[in-house]
């Protein structure tokens, strides 16, 4: 007799234990509110607007510079543009990443980006933005605006 039990394709430890980990944060109260959403000064005060991710397909229709994320770096890690500019990420890795900025409370702040996700904001005011990813806090960055 034969075994006629279906072979499951296996997970590596890392990739289930990321799963398991956005599974329960999303099931928390208020976990994903405000991420991808416009805060209440977008585009005033802090001079960073944010809008929600864009689907793989999309990221080819995103206009401005872009960031890559692949092998747990921002590529390039620093980027010089000029005011009113919309930059938009896209994860290359295998893994979740997220682009957070450095300030308390963020400016912006990307959910978490599986493969090919891509993420946006528009930079309204001149100024250095820091940003990390909240998975792995050694990625970093730096978004340099200018005025026009």
């Amino acid at each position: 007799m034969s075994n006629c039990r279906k072979r499951l394709p296996r997970l590596n430890a890392t990739r289930l234990a990321f799963a398991w980990l956005i599974a329960i944060l999303g099931m928390l109260p208020g976990a994903t509110q405000g991420w991808g959403q416009p805060s209440d000064q977008a585009g005033g005060e802090n001079g960073a607007s944010t809008s929600t991710p864009l689907p793989a397909d999309a990221q080819t229709a995103a206009a401005g510079p872009r960031v890559d994320i692949n092998n747990f770096d921002f590529s390039p890690m620093s980027l010089a543009i000029a005011a009113g500019t919309r930059v938009t990420w896209t994860n290359h890795d295998d893994i979740p990443h997220t682009v957070v900025s450095s300030d308390n409370p963020p400016l912006f702040k990307s959910p978490p980006l599986d493969t090919d996700d891509a993420f946006s904001v528009t930079f309204t005011k001149p100024g250095t933005y820091a940003y990390f990813c909240s998975v792995h806090p050694k990625m970093v960055g730096t978004i340099i605006v200018r005025a026009k």
